[in-house]
């Protein structure tokens, strides 16, 4: 077994595609629409979905709006360097939630960031120890 994907429901497709990779780097691997369930997907990741874990954005038709509720926590990227990352992600117009830094209570070196929808995106130095 291995994991394939997490799905998010977004708001506004064309903002969330811009957002993962022109904020984040990703690549749009795959973008379907399915006129009869009144949906599109579309999958973005760093790596082809054959040998790396994706991000399936679902937009259905006419919401443009989700209550992310109290369960989601967040996706985790790691990161060569927390502090340049932040920097870069903000210089794309993308918005910190937390700035870089020291785990609370303890060591690892980590941010987040927040995408077009709410969802919180976490990033992680390669040298965490937490």
């Amino acid at each position: 077994m291995r994991l394939l994907h997490t799905m998010l429901r977004v708001g506004d497709l064309d903002k969330s595609i811009a957002f993962y990779t022109e904020v984040l780097g990703m690549t749009l691997l795959r973008r379907k629409d399915y006129p009869d369930g009144q949906f599109t997907l579309a999958f973005v990741g760093y790596g082809d979905e054959a040998h790396n874990s994706v991000i399936e954005l679902t937009y259905n038709w006419g919401v443009d709006a989700y209550e992310l509720g109290t369960g989601y926590g967040h996706i985790a990227l790691e990161v060569d360097d927390v502090y340049k990352a932040c920097d870069d992600i903000r210089a794309r117009g993308g918005k910190i939630t937390r700035e870089p830094g020291p785990m609370k209570h303890g060591t690892s070196i980590l941010a987040f960031v927040e995408d077009p929808d709410g969802y919180k995106i976490e990033l992680l130095s390669p040298s965490r120890k937490d």
